[in-house]
């Protein structure tokens, strides 16, 4: 995190030692250690936060592109189907026998 050496360590921990008091010192550690442990845990949560809203972008992404697809795919059935009837000499105006031809192609599970 921090680009200390060993030796800058030693003169930090003479100094507080001087400062501070043998008798307050291990309190004090003590407090620092647990504020920073406070302080990483908090770090982490942030960065999985952080990812987490990332992923959710990247599906929000991937869900406009799927609806996108699906959306081309159905006009294309519907073209497809309205060429099927001309060529069979049905009414190429009537959409409601397009439309069935079609959600019977999109649908999973036909009855037969």
């Amino acid at each position: 995190m921090f680009d200390i050496a060993f030796s800058e360590l030693v003169v930090i921990a003479i100094v507080a030692l001087i400062v501070i008091g043998p008798e307050k010192l291990p309190k004090v550690a003590r407090t620092l250690g647990a504020l920073i442990g406070r302080m990483q845990r908090y770090m982490a949560q942030i960065k999985e936060e952080v990812n987490r809203e990332s992923r959710f972008a990247e599906l929000q992404k991937l869900q406009e592109e799927i609806k996108t697809a699906a959306s081309v795919a159905q006009a294309d059935l519907e073209a497809t189907a309205n060429t099927v009837m001309q060529d069979f000499g049905g009414d190429v105006s009537d959409k409601d026998v397009a439309a069935e031809a079609t959600k019977s192609i999109d649908s999973p599970h036909r009855k037969e």
